[in-house]
């Protein structure tokens, strides 16, 4: 059984910094793409970044420039480095990965909460 565990969301200032981490783990051959989505109250749940098992990655505008993905294929994990958070960027982070056991399945973690306020 595969799971995806989610870290380091909380509450920060406007300006601040935040990093989430997403570990997979469990009976996984290979794993393709990983990202991170966020859903606001009341919005549907919209992309923040992706990254392919060779390195490529993907940003949604809003966060362009503030975010930054990267992936330990070693451990199975991915990062998400936010910087410059703004209250907009308030939202449920989830984890999404891509992952081969004898067939390529998505899965999603739980979530973590991260606020952005003063």
């Amino acid at each position: 059984q595969v799971q995806l565990v989610e870290s380091g969301g909380g509450l920060v200032q406007p300006g601040g910094s935040l990093r989430l981490s997403c570990a997979a783990s469990g009976s996984i051959f290979s794993i393709g793409t990983m990202g991170w989505y966020r859903q606001a109250p009341g919005k549907q749940r919209e992309l923040a970044a992706t990254t392919t098992s060779g390195g490529r990655t993907n940003y949604a505008d809003s966060v362009k420039g503030r975010f930054t993905i990267s992936r330990d294929n070693a451990k199975n994990t991915v990062y998400l480095q936010m910087n410059s958070l703004k209250p907009d960027d308030t939202a449920v982070y989830y984890c999404n990965a891509q992952i081969y056991t004898n067939v390529y399945i998505d899965y999603w973690g739980q979530g973590t909460q991260v606020t952005v306020s003063s």
